[in-house]
């Protein structure tokens, strides 16, 4: 008897992700070698945060739909402080979406007109074979100055069945009138040719000058993988970061130079925030319990600012994205609230935190309703000097 569409295109599915699985568990190549990780140029402790500014990203014209921004510190000599990347176009995978940029003055203080980066179509041509939609990018900057872009980009199927393209910079210029792309690849990650596996969280930066990836494999089950990079932005191996078949999006805070915390999107219903670590700079990791802090199915953004400077945006709402939350944290197990960056009714959306440090400040970016970005800037502040001792008279 012939299978009706419906049907064979659900055993098709399920045929592929029972293929992903068994690939998935076939011994990997050794790790590259223990890594040290740095903290942000310029950081340091602060006692506090004050919020200094904030406000909404230009968009395109034309645009009704924006997700997933990434923050990208530029240099101190570049008249821009931070080019931020999102996704945009008529509506979430659609065919119209493109990468779109935008960027800080440090003049001005202001963020310029947004301009479209990367194009479906025109990198389809590049790499030899089309692209149905473009999704999340993450920016990273190798030793050399040039920007990489990572993108997440499907040739069929849904959000599963994507890949991780690797763009290079191809200008010479970095200002956003002149900045351009070129394709190194799809990256290498799985067996199941090469698909399923998406990016989100920023980079973890390297002594060296490389940067460790964060990833997540999404057909059948979904597990966090941790991507490593040289300075010139060669990929040099990938080890899983946990187990669990519902842990997703990692960031990656750095607590030392070998000792690095994972902390995960869960999956799951009433899900927490989920953590590993590990202690050899990215060769093992080992989970750690749950945090005690609600995760609706819901993207977290991190950024170390120093030994004991953890901190972490996240929703906080369970089963809603309505409130978006800053924690700090010295240890990366106990959390305590710092602010509430945005908090709405139960059907409005603050999501896909991003962050960075630049300008002697904390960014954050996120995600309205699907609709817009929103960020916002903090100013660290020392501690009160203590109160002078009185000798007894």
């Amino acid at each position: 008897m012939l299978l009706d569409s419906r049907t064979s295109r659900l055993l098709t599915a399920l045929l592929l992700a029972g293929a992903a699985l068994v690939a998935e568990q076939v011994q990997r190549p050794a790790g590259p070698a223990m890594a040290q990780a740095v903290w942000p140029a310029g950081a340091g402790p602060a006692a506090s945060l004050q919020r200094v500014a904030q406000g909404t990203i230009p968009m395109p014209a034309g645009t009704a739909a924006a997700h997933a921004s990434s923050l990208l510190p530029m240099p101190l000599q570049d008249p821009s402080a931070l080019t931020v990347f999102w996704f945009s176009g008529e509506r979430e995978s659609g065919p119209l979406v493109q990468i779109a940029a935008s960027q800080w003055n440090r003049v001005t203080q202001s963020w310029s007109p947004p301009r479209f980066v990367v194009n479906r179509h025109a990198m389809g041509d590049q790499i030899g074979f089309g692209l149905r939609r473009l999704g999340n990018p993450v920016a990273w900057r190798d030793g050399q100055g040039r920007i990489h872009l990572f993108v997440v980009a499907t040739g069929w199927g849904g959000w599963a069945a994507s890949r991780v393209l690797h763009l290079r910079q191809s200008s010479t210029s970095q200002t956003l009138q002149d900045l351009d792309f070129e394709p190194v690849g799809v990256l290498p990650l799985s067996w199941l040719w090469n698909t399923s596996y998406l990016v989100r969280n920023a980079p973890l930066p390297l002594a060296d000058g490389g940067m460790v990836l964060p990833v997540h494999f999404e057909l059948g089950i979904k597990y966090p993988a941790a991507l490593r990079f040289d300075a010139r932005g060669n990929f040099a191996g990938m080890v899983r970061i946990s187990p669990r078949p519902y842990a997703l999006q990692p960031t990656l805070l750095n607590q030392g130079p070998s000792q690095w915390l994972a902390l995960m999107r869960d999956e799951r219903h009433d899900g927490k925030v989920l953590a590993a670590q590990t202690s050899d700079g990215g060769r093992h990791w080992q989970d750690l319990p749950d945090l005690a802090l609600d995760n609706p199915d819901a993207s977290v953004g991190g950024v170390a600012l120093g030994a004991g400077q953890l901190l972490l945006a996240h929703n906080s709402s369970p089963g809603s994205r309505a409130r978006l939350d800053l924690s700090r944290s010295t240890d990366g197990r106990q959390w305590a609230l710092l602010q509430t960056l945005e908090s709405g009714k139960n059907e409005d959306e603050y999501s896909y935190p991003a962050m960075a440090w630049a300008d002697g400040s904390l960014w954050i970016s996120y995600t309205v309703d699907r609709q817009r970005l929103a960020w916002q800037r903090f100013a660290p502040q020392p501690a009160a000097p203590a109160a002078p001792v009185r000798g007894t008279p």
